[in-house]
């Protein structure tokens, strides 16, 4: 008997097959979930139709989280097809290129804003889009969005996504202090740098990827199949326990205070 099976999973964020949420799809999709999956926009669609096709997706959905009829679109259909949900995946973030390289503080309002709206806000969005759904479940239902490290320490070149990171995590506490009572617990996981599509848009990425491998206690970067690992003990019962959490997924960066060469 696998961990998930029967359970029935939505993940809004997939891109590409390098994508952490392609990782977590497979990994959930192995231990027995059921999955719709969400793409952004028609860019993204052809991409995703294929790996909805390899984890047999029961959906393949549009949705673009800054608009609210279509996440009331997606709710309606998800409920339409199952009637209820048993975990989330939330991988969804952004900031505009040009503010992701040069000083934080000439951060541009705009691009301030939009960074927390996609990055931050989609994640209450959908949650409480979702709620009723969740509520319906007869597991232990779970909520799990994505960190990074630059939330806690300054990355250069991270800027402005840093701080949506850290409201992220801010937001992932006071929405398990609100769900708690129903059951539904919520949690993140900081994964190490990962070369995805989202990565493409910081400068020095590569080099940060070589300085990582040498200077975590494992010696070696994580993959997006490291996250999908962690992801299941997060949405399984295997994490019932857990709620409030940020699980770091780094080999082990977040510990080191000091780097000897």
């Amino acid at each position: 008997m696998n961990i998930l099976d029967g359970q029935k999973g939505l993940i809004v964020g997939v891109a590409n097959e390098r994508s952490i949420a392609y990782g977590i799809g497979k990994a959930v999709a192995a231990e027995g979930a059921d999955l719709i999956l969400t793409y952004q926009n028609e860019r993204l669609q052809g991409k995703v139709e294929s790996i909805a096709e390899e984890l047999g997706a029961a959906a393949l959905l549009p949705c673009d989280l800054t608009d609210e009829t279509q996440l009331a679109e997606l709710v309606e259909e998800v409920g339409a097809t199952w009637g209820h949900l048993d975990f989330i995946v939330h991988a969804v973030a952004f900031a505009k290129r040009e503010e992701l390289s040069g000083r934080f503080l000439d951060t541009s309002r705009e691009g301030f804003a939009m960074a927390m709206d996609i990055s931050v806000y989609s994640l209450v969005a959908l949650t409480k889009a979702c709620e009723p759904l969740l509520q319906k479940s007869e597991q232990n239902p779970s909520i799990l969005t994505l960190s990074y490290y630059g939330g806690e320490k300054v990355i250069p070149n991270y800027n402005v996504m840093g701080v949506a990171k850290a409201g992220l995590e801010s937001a992932v506490r006071y929405l398990a202090r609100d769900l708690g009572p129903d059951g539904i617990r919520v949690n993140a996981i900081s994964s190490g740098p990962i070369k995805t599509l989202s990565a493409a848009g910081i400068r020095g990425m590569r080099t940060q990827l070589t300085a990582v491998e040498k200077q975590t206690p494992l010696r070696r970067n994580v993959t997006i199949d490291d996250v999908g690992r962690a992801a299941v003990f997060a949405l399984s019962d295997l994490g019932s326990g857990m709620t409030g959490e940020v699980l770091h997924v780094d080999a082990g960066y977040h510990a080191i205070g000091a780097f000897v060469d």
